[in-house]
């Protein structure tokens, strides 16, 4: 599905900083203040104008000229550097301080941030870093883009839900679940519905109940090769799943997550992968790019490389948990141990 498809057209809102994970901002953010907005020692130690201490370090009188400082806080007037509390020592009513720079150990004002300076960009998502720089400067709410609803339309012949009792040639619905979680960690509003979508032709009124309240229909399960399916009659996105848990797990990742990040209005849409050696090799290519599971282990002299479950086709779910990532390889491709090869960590599509 290209990701032209989907641009924006959601509405903002306004949101608190505990209500923003995951959301996409809507505006360019600037920053009210300087941050920090004084200078501030970066260490626990003595504050003290650096030109009253002799050249090869000399004494100074305790709580006049050298004024105890904790990390992060203000320098007090007059002073405008700081010695570590380590490299002094204090005898009585005196420090003795080494030789030391004026402006050493102190962080100036502004010197992260200063007032109307762009924190944050439009199209930014949201993580719990940017949250926290948010909070740093003092801005308790943020102007996001509307969550976006995804339609997560379940079942199909053969599936039972966990807990169920199965018949000869029955499996349970493993995908709901999997393809659920996902999308929540993406900041998605998910409604769940129960549709046989094997058998659209009887479901239509929820079908249409579903598109109505929904910007993005998702279906774990759908209508054979070659069917017509009413779902693209729907008059919304719809991107059907790969009934494989394995293969609807990647797809979800490396297909679904884009788009979705993209109709929220986020920019950067897909991680980018590393450069590593291959502990495999892949001597078979065909005319189609392959997303593998693939672990980062150790080999011989220490260097992380790239191997592969030996189960890939058809991929299984005890694969992809021993997994950590996804090794590319790209279409007519051969690949021989010790090749670079694209590799992409689960960790990335946070």
């Amino acid at each position: 599905m290209s990701l032209s498809l989907a641009s924006p057209a959601l509405s903002t809102e306004v949101v608190a900083l505990a209500q923003a994970l995951g959301r996409v901002t809507a505006e360019d953010v600037f920053c009210p203040l300087d941050l920090p907005g004084w200078d501030t020692s970066s260490v626990e130690g003595y504050a003290l104008r650096a030109a009253a201490v002799p050249e090869q370090g000399g004494y100074l009188g305790l709580g006049s000229e050298a004024l105890p400082v904790a990390a992060g806080m203000p320098l007090p007037p007059g002073t405008d550097s700081v010695v570590p509390q380590m490299r002094c020592r204090v005898y009585g009513s005196r420090l003795w301080c080494p030789p030391l720079r004026a402006g050493e150990h102190v962080r100036p004002r502004g010197e992260e941030l200063q007032r109307g300076q762009r924190v944050l960009c439009a199209g930014q998502r949201l993580r719990a870093q940017e949250l926290g720089l948010l909070a740093a400067a003092g801005i308790p709410r943020v102007k996001v883009y509307r969550a976006l609803r995804v339609c997560l339309l379940n079942g199909g012949d053969g599936l039972r839900e966990p807990g169920e009792s199965l018949a000869r040639g029955q499996v349970f619905n493993s995908n709901r679940y999997l393809v659920a979680a996902l999308l929540r960690r993406w900041g998605v509003e998910v409604q769940d519905y129960e549709v046989l979508v094997d058998a659209l032709t009887s479901s239509q009124d929820a079908l249409a109940l579903a598109a109505s309240e929904c910007d993005v229909l998702l279906s774990t399960g759908g209508a054979s090769a070659g069917e017509k399916n009413p779902l693209e009659q729907l008059g919304k996105p719809w991107i059907g799943l790969p009934r494989n848990p394995a293969d609807a797990l990647v797809t979800t990742l490396v297909v679904v997550r884009p788009f979705l990040l993209r109709a929220q209005g986020a920019q950067r849409v897909s991680p980018t992968p590393a450069s590593v050696p291959a502990g495999f090799d892949w001597l078979t290519p065909d005319t189609r790019r392959h997303y593998l599971l693939a672990r980062l282990s150790p080999s011989l002299d220490g260097q992380l490389r790239a191997i592969l479950h030996p189960q890939q086709n058809p991929p299984l779910l005890t694969a992809a948990c021993w997994a950590d990532g996804l090794v590319i390889v790209e279409a007519d491709q051969q690949v021989f141990k010790g090749t670079p090869v694209p590799y992409l960590s689960f960790a990335d599509f946070h």
